[in-house]
């Protein structure tokens, strides 16, 4: 189901109008859009632009210096995500609103500035509120904020990282055998909950069909089906690792597809290499804490797993 990602060679597919074309006339009839035919051949040459965009900044962020890295990645990403949000909605963008971020952040930080406690504002309008919601049916985001530190702590790869520097991790890892999920009995422990109440915990959280098979001495069984390729919440899954990792943290960050983590991450990453150019070279030159491996070690990850997880959710759409 999952294989390597070569972002050099995996959106190649759809670099053909024909294809595109074919494509977004599959994904609009899905839905039953009017003018599918029409509207299909009106976007196919924008839905390649945006990915052919998108991958000219991946590419060009791998051979960049650190120093303006997360903003070739964070508007690599947005171009991506657009072409995403033209498979579901074919006037994209039909009013400016849908153009600006649709995160906010403070501008000039705080005296004893802790990046870990930096925060991100969700908006009413701009690109965040409209691909949660058209791309993963979440609604009502406005006014609702979240730290770097609970972001980071949603990245399954920085798991390790958060091992070896605080002594504590953030996921437990969770075995697939063909559509049985087994999960480590101790995770009842790091819950706090009964064995039932995990349960029903579980399949609140789940975006696919879960059921509890059975409980064995050191493990918990789930049968699930038609699990989709780019989004398994609340699992989450490494393509270098290539295994599934269940959160430890149960905030309402759990209910986020990693592309939206990965897309706040990024996007205040990206505003503090503009605008916080103190603080930011002298973290990359200083390297005084902790700041440092955490955000030049994601800055690797999410090099790969940002254009996985938006062609994951692309050839979902093929099938």
């Amino acid at each position: 189901m999952i294989h390597p990602f070569d972002l050099k060679n995996s959106f190649l597919y759809f670099f053909s109008a024909n294809t595109s074309q074919e494509f977004l006339k599959k994904c609009y009839l899905k839905k039953n859009l009017d003018q599918a035919e029409q509207k299909s051949y009106e976007n196919s040459y924008p839905f390649i632009y945006y990915l052919e965009h998108g991958q000219v900044y991946y590419e060009q962020a791998e051979k960049a210096p650190l120093v303006i890295k997360p903003i070739l990645f964070f508007y690599g990403l947005v171009h991506l995500v657009k072409a995403c949000i033209l498979t579901v909605d074919p006037n994209y963008p039909e009013t400016t609103s849908v153009l600006a971020h649709g995160v906010s952040t403070r501008k000039r930080k705080k005296q004893h500035y802790n990046f870990f406690l930096d925060e991100v504002k969700f908006q009413k309008s701009g690109l965040f509120p409209y691909m949660g919601e058209k791309l993963f049916h979440m609604k009502h985001l406005e006014g609702e904020k979240t730290t770097m530190g609970e972001l980071f702590g949603q990245i399954p790869e920085l798991n390790y990282l958060y091992s070896q520097t605080e002594g504590r991790t953030t996921f437990l890892e969770a075995e697939i055998e063909k559509d049985i999920i087994i999960l480590p009995k101790k995770i009842l422990d790091r819950f706090h909950m009964t064995e039932s109440r995990f349960v029903e915990y579980l399949q609140s959280k789940s975006d696919f069909n879960i059921s509890f098979q059975e409980s064995e001495d050191s493990a918990l069984k789930f049968s699930t089906k038609n699990l989709n390729t780019y989004n398994f919440k609340p699992l989450k899954y490494s393509p270098d690792a290539g295994k599934f990792f269940f959160p430890l943290a149960k905030d309402g960050l759990i209910d986020f597809p990693e592309l939206l983590i990965h897309f706040l991450l990024l996007y205040n990453l990206s505003m503090i290499a503009r605008y916080e150019t103190e603080w930011w070279s002298e973290l990359i030159k200083m390297m005084p804490n902790k700041d440092y491996p955490f955000i030049q070690t994601f800055l690797q990850i999410t090099s790969a797993k940002g254009p996985y997880l938006i062609y994951q959710y692309l050839a979902d759409k093929k099938e």
